[in-house]
């Protein structure tokens, strides 16, 4: 569910107007993009004019693949492990924000009025090679640098995008990155399909009405294409997960960051777990997750008896600005899951205008048929002075 993202429904207004407006061509310089933290970010905002996300509604498709204006951020967050022919693996991480800067805006002639604005971040983490690398982008979403549309989909950011493919459906979709260092080219099928997370899509962040999110995933995408790295392009295969939240409001006072575990398991299952943190590093009730059966039934877990998560090590930042958890255990005792977690790189810190931990992990465990092996992403917001990123 990529918590990132409930940090930038309050976060992102903020920083956005402040960064396009200081930078012309819409990204932020290296002065700009120092110092900024979850706690001077992080504030209640006005909600007044926009939607909320007070209780489920009924989910259409693809119109919901699309963007939800009247919501004040959305994000489109897609996740992946993907291996070359000759058997050398990457991870990626690529996400596509928008935040409204207003709930409405006066008309204007200008190309350039807009109350939307975008950012992107795009990662790539080449496991054998024990390098990552990120990149970052903002853009306002007119004049045709970024934007967002339902039919056909398609989302982007001057040349990175996110499409739906021409059938009724959406899929498959297509994710296209590029920057002078890496790149990516992607198809993503439906695989096992839209899984609908918390209350039937609608998920709590907080006991206060309105903080919450409505949630979906397509949790196990096969996918094709290409990664460039530096002068070298290889063809990959693997599988992706694909978040969808769009919200105006989530954490509450005394919620300072979260960690968000997406898991894919060999033998066909996933698991899906947040673990929103209060000031005095305890888990907010509202910290919860899901097991996902192999047709895609839903086991709804709150956090504590049904699901528990136990940090085994740690890893500080190359600047000793942030200490990270790097190491779990996440433990299902009602079906007998024990998943011990190892990043792949153990540096995979995203050191942007927003700072997080973000990336690829190894499985490895036991369950009631006896060993469990798979791969999956883990995010770690709110560390330190200067953290905060988006899921």
């Amino acid at each position: 569910m990529n918590l990132v993202r409930p940090l930038l429904s309050s976060a992102m207004p903020m920083v956005c107007c402040a960064l396009l407006a200081a930078t012309a061509c819409g990204r932020p310089s290296d002065s700009e993009a120092d110092g900024l933290s979850l706690s001077s970010t992080l504030g209640g905002g006005d909600t007044a004019g926009y939607l909320r996300a007070l209780e489920p509604r009924v989910f259409a498709f693809p119109e919901d693949h699309g963007p939800h204006p009247g919501f004040r951020t959305e994000w489109w967050y897609a996740t992946g492990h993907l291996q070359s022919s000759s058997g050398r693996r990457f991870g990626y991480q690529f996400t596509l924000f928008r935040s409204a800067l207003a709930p409405s805006r006066d008309e204007s002639p200008s190309a350039w009025a807009t109350r939307q604005v975008y950012m992107g971040h795009f990662a790539l983490t080449d496991v054998d090679g024990g390098t990552f690398v990120a990149r970052e982008r903002f853009a306002r979403g007119a004049a045709g640098l970024a934007g967002a549309q339902t039919a056909p989909l398609r989302v982007w950011l001057e040349g990175w995008e996110l499409a739906g493919g021409g059938s009724g459906d959406g899929f498959p979709m297509t994710i296209v990155a590029e920057d002078d260092s890496m790149a990516i080219d992607l198809t993503l099928e439906v695989g096992k399909g839209i899984v609908l997370n918390g209350d039937g899509g609608l998920s709590r962040k907080s006991s206060e009405p309105g903080n919450a999110s409505y949630y979906y995933s397509l949790p196990r995408m096969p996918t094709v294409g290409s990664v460039r790295v530096g002068d070298e392009t290889l063809q990959v295969s693997g599988d992706s997960w694909l978040d969808r939240e769009w919200s105006t409001s989530v954490l509450s006072d005394g919620q300072v960051g979260w960690d968000w575990f997406a898991i894919q398991l060999d033998d066909g299952r996933e698991v899906m777990a947040y673990r929103i943190r209060l000031a005095d590093g305890s888990p907010a009730p509202e910290s919860a997750g899901s097991l996902i059966d192999v047709d895609a039934g839903i086991h709804r877990l709150s956090f504590g008896q049904e699901l528990q998560i136990e940090d085994v090590g740690t890893w500080v930042s190359p600047d000793r600005v942030v200490e990270y958890p790097s190491g779990w255990v996440v433990r299902v005792p009602e079906h007998g899951l024990e998943l011990h977690l190892e990043p792949l790189v153990q540096d995979q810190e995203l050191r942007l205008t927003f700072r997080y931990w973000e990336g690829a992990v190894r499985v490895r465990g036991s369950g009631r048929g006896g060993p469990v092996t798979g791969r999956g992403y883990v995010e770690l917001t709110g560390y330190g002075e200067a953290a905060a990123v988006p899921r």
